[in-house]
């Protein structure tokens, strides 16, 4: 008799612990929804544009990102007098990278278009993640440039994982990892995201983005521009 009520105190605890675990995670990516603008004016953004600058290998490389929701990405890369792109929509994806030798536009894998479907959502992952068909996992806390950050785990609905790092005072995102597979390798490629400004329409963004080859430094960020389709097509 002992033994059974043990194992029922047991199984209630571990009960209990999961549904912890679960909430605590729904409750620090709605506190960091609510710090970056809220779900409301989020949602009411259909387009993004952006540019920035930075510095690889002491030369200086111009960067603009404009993204549709749904539709479509494009990245241009301007360096040394000529400007590549990686473009990416729902059903195929172009790189071009003429400053690594390339003359013409090459069609992305199956699997590279596949760890680049989640680009194409302008509002973010963690904006209505359950009905996005993602999954979000609380795993502690771990430190971040001296600051103990809440870490979660996301697996996107076409398989992606991404693990982000939250401030607990700011609930901003300062830390992301990406998981990413080339040629049969896989790795972690990391991001750091600080000087968050807010824009006009109410939603917060970084405008620094520190990666492993340099620092972008956003200049300029647009919601809502007019974009045409067009825009994601190759062309070169």
């Amino acid at each position: 008799m002992k033994l059974i009520r043990t194992s029922a105190i047991a199984i209630m605890a571990m009960l209990v612990s999961v549904f912890t675990f679960a909430q605590t995670a729904e409750e620090i990516v709605a506190k960091h929804i609510e710090a970056v603008g809220g779900a409301a004016a989020w949602k009411k953004v259909n387009s993004l544009y952006y540019e920035g600058k930075m510095t690889v290998q002491g030369a200086e490389v111009n960067v603009t990102l404009t993204v549709l929701n749904g539709k479509g990405s494009r990245q241009n890369i301007s360096v040394m007098g000529m400007t590549g792109y990686q473009i990416v929509t729902p059903t195929a994806g172009w790189n071009f990278m003429p400053f690594q030798g390339q003359t013409t536009a090459e069609a992305m894998t199956a699997d590279e278009l596949k760890q680049s479907a989640d680009d194409l959502d302008v509002q973010g992952k963690l904006v209505d993640y359950k009905s996005k068909g993602h999954t979000v996992e609380y795993l502690g806390k771990d430190d971040v440039e001296g600051t103990e950050c809440f870490k979660l785990k996301i697996t996107t609905k076409a398989g992606n994982v991404e693990t982000v790092f939250i401030d607990p005072k700011s609930y901003y995102v300062v830390r992301s990892v990406v998981k990413r597979t080339a040629n049969g390798q896989e790795s972690d490629v990391p991001s750091d995201l600080s000087n968050y400004q807010k824009l006009p329409e109410g939603i917060v963004v970084p405008f620094s983005i520190t990666l492993p080859f340099g620092e972008l430094v956003i200049s300029k960020a647009e919601v809502n521009k007019q974009i045409d389709e067009s825009t994601f097509k190759p062309s070169n």
